[in-house]
């Protein structure tokens, strides 16, 4: 497997490029080995950090017949045979930027549980989790609120969803703009993904408690 020595343009350019059999190629070429490359870095911290042996894998976009990815990833989950049932982190990328994200999506039988364990430790949540740090509830977009916008209300409204609404989701983590530094230096790139699972590490638990 290649070593992960940082992004370059043509990584985030890879979603310009039109068609999907097209853009698919790149993306496996160049893109995805880079993901897994982190991904496999990653897993042994993840995994002494949570308890959980961690297991990698890549986006394949299987599904798609027509429409080409906008964005594309590499999750680590506690199960070799999927991840998105479960609590999982992710890495990946949309044009603008990188993201490093815990998750819980719609798939996950979880959501009711997470959402009410989170009700009972929102003032600690809302304390511990950085401002830099950004809140999904759609990994389908690239859409992220920022933690220092998010009012008590604002909060409360999107556990509220997590809990009562079908394909409801809840990601928090890092968005990374494409042109920062840190992402073309790997070493930093890989340092501050580890302290992000550091911070994020006690939702994935209340996750996986629920």
């Amino acid at each position: 497997m290649e070593q992960f020595n940082g992004f370059s343009e043509k990584d985030f350019d890879v979603f310009n490029i039109p068609g999907l059999d097209e853009r698919m190629e790149v993306l496996k070429a160049q893109v995805s080995p880079k993901l897994e490359a982190i991904a496999t870095e990653l897993a042994p911290d993840l995994t002494a950090l949570t308890g959980d042996e961690m297991f990698v894998h890549v986006a394949k976009h299987a599904r798609r017949t027509k429409n080409p990815p906008n964005d594309t990833w590499a999750a680590l989950a506690n199960s070799n045979r999927g991840y998105k049932k479960l609590p999982h982190f992710q890495i990946g990328l949309w044009e603008s930027h990188v993201f490093v994200w815990f998750a819980v999506i719609y798939e996950s039988p979880v959501k009711q549980g997470f959402a009410k364990a989170i009700k009972k430790e929102d003032y600690q949540i809302r304390k511990e989790i950085p401002e830099d740090f950004v809140w999904s509830i759609d990994h389908m977009t690239p859409d992220a609120i920022p933690q220092k916008e998010l009012t008590e209300e604002k909060f409360s409204e999107m556990v509220d969803r997590l809990e009562n609404v079908k394909k409801a989701e809840l990601l928090c983590g890092l968005n990374i703009d494409r042109n920062d530094p840190i992402l073309k230096d790997a070493d930093k790139f890989l340092a501050r993904c580890k302290g992000a699972f550091e911070t994020l590490e006690s939702l994935y638990r209340m996750a996986k408690q629920a």
